[in-house]
């Protein structure tokens, strides 16, 4: 066995490594999120319906981006270990092959929201005003899709080689654009018109234009950085390749693309509820993923470590590594947990909603208090470990169970059947986060995952 280190033994290397891969991630979907979160702001003060609306409508980009990431996280597995051992051109034919799924994908999603636009709406709320908004959001913020989707590559691909500085600052300058326009086009601020939810839409494809366009230059600034291939290298991709990555990347596309579908269709149960339980869902999502951005460093850090290490043929050391990064995953738990609990009054002060929509907010936010460490530690295990250790189709399997056997059809009977208010039917649908994290702890025990496939 090709070991380095003794499996029990963890130096600065190592904690260095985490941090300088795990905090540019945290920042930028910190960033991320904050922009969600100003949104829902800006947005819920023009009312309940507004924000049910705009929450509905994301769901479609939640979705999208979500089977991007599913793509993107199969081919970082190899990605990760072509790293591992410096070998750049298989970086961009893998890069470029990304390029032209995304825009594939990009281009048939945009089509078919086009033509089913207020039908999509209507999934998830049967009343009139809250279709028409989301309807008007919708069809100007579709174009941002296959902008967003692109520049994910760049972002996404920047992790797996350990340069995400400058991506980073660059989400950082889109986001600040991307409220200070909706600002203006919101609102009509500096001489701009008054376009509400249109000109949230609107300040979107601006945003992720302007961003776009900067990590291109970004990265073809220089041309050694490993993902400035020409067009000719990132499109010089074999038939082999595309097995070996479509062997890694089908299960974690069609992984997430259950997930992201399953988690979704939650949202069609809690519309049953009312306009006001979708607003309150929708919000909830956005501050619980605030602190699950955390776990997504972590997670991340985990996946490009790991990945590094089987590149290299270190079993014993990424077992090891797995070991301690769910240690470092339960430390941040318990932490984290604290601090929302903390905070769960201020958050629902932020957003001034009436006071039964506030009382509704509290208690459903207080649901994903409870439930921060099992859904997170699951995150960690899953993503972190078992996928990057090629584990893609256990998880695939893992995932369809779990979301449209059990999280689905709680969530209607809890909506549905029982006519339970919206914390007891979120409680309810989190039960298959729990039984998930158990199976995924059983299998980093078996050491099954650990695959090296470079």
């Amino acid at each position: 066995m090709n070991d380095r280190i003794e499996p029990a033994r963890f130096d600065r290397r190592f904690y260095r490594q985490m941090l300088s891969i795990g905090i540019p991630i945290i920042i930028g979907h910190l960033i991320s999120i904050s922009l969600n979160m100003i949104d829902t702001m800006m947005i819920g003060r023009l009312g309940v319906q507004e924000l049910a609306a705009v929450g509905a409508a994301n769901r479609i980009f939640f979705i999208f981006i979500i089977v991007c990431f599913g793509f993107f996280s199969g081919a970082s597995i190899l990605l990760s270990q072509y790293w591992g051992i410096r070998d750049v051109a298989n970086i961009r034919r893998i890069t470029g092959l990304q390029y032209v799924f995304t825009a594939t994908l990009a281009l048939l999603t945009v089509v078919l929201v086009r033509l089913l636009t207020r039908q999509i709406i209507g999934l998830f709320s049967n009343e009139q005003p809250v279709i028409d908004f989301g309807a008007a959001y919708l069809r100007i913020v579709l174009w941002s899709y296959p902008l967003a989707a692109l520049g994910c590559v760049i972002f996404f691909n920047s992790r797996c080689i350990h340069r995400l500085a400058a991506p980073t600052i660059i989400s950082t300058v889109a986001v600040a654009t991307n409220t200070f326009l909706n600002y203006c086009l919101i609102y009509g601020h500096f001489g701009l018109p008054r376009l509400g939810v249109e000109g949230a839409a609107l300040a979107t494809v601006i945003a992720r234009a302007l961003e776009f366009v900067a990590l291109v230059v970004y990265v073809y600034a220089s041309r050694e950085h490993p993902l400035a291939g020409k067009i000719r290298e990132l499109l010089s991709f074999d038939r082999d390749l595309v097995k070996r990555v479509a062997h890694k990347a089908l299960p974690t596309t069609i992984s997430e693309t259950a997930w992201s579908a399953g988690t979704s269709v939650y949202y069609i149960a809690f519309g049953m509820i009312g306009s006001d339980a979708l607003a309150v869902a929708q919000v909830c999502a956005v501050v619980a993923d605030i602190f699950q951005a955390f776990f997504y460093g972590v997670g991340n850090a985990c996946a490009v470590m790991i990945g590094n290490e089987l590149g290299q043929a270190h079993k014993e050391t990424a077992y090891a590594y797995a070991r301690q990064f769910l240690k470092i995953a339960f430390f941040l738990c318990l932490v984290l947990t604290a601090v929302f609990y903390l905070l769960l009054r201020p958050i629902v002060g932020f957003y001034r909603f009436d006071a039964a929509t506030s009382a509704l907010l509290y208690s459903s936010l207080l649901v994903y208090v409870i439930y921060t460490t099992p859904r997170n530690l699951c995150y960690t295990a899953m993503i972190g470990i078992l996928r990057a250790g090629g584990d893609a189709t256990y998880c695939m399997i893992l995932d369809l169970l779990g979301v449209w056997c059990m999280g689905v059809p709680l969530a209607f009977i809890g909506a549905c059947v029982l006519h339970w208010q919206l914390p007891a039917v979120i409680a309810l649908v989190f039960i298959e986060e729990a039984l998930k994290l158990l199976i995924c702890l059983y299998r980093m025990r078996s050491r099954k995952w650990a695959s090296v496939l470079v």
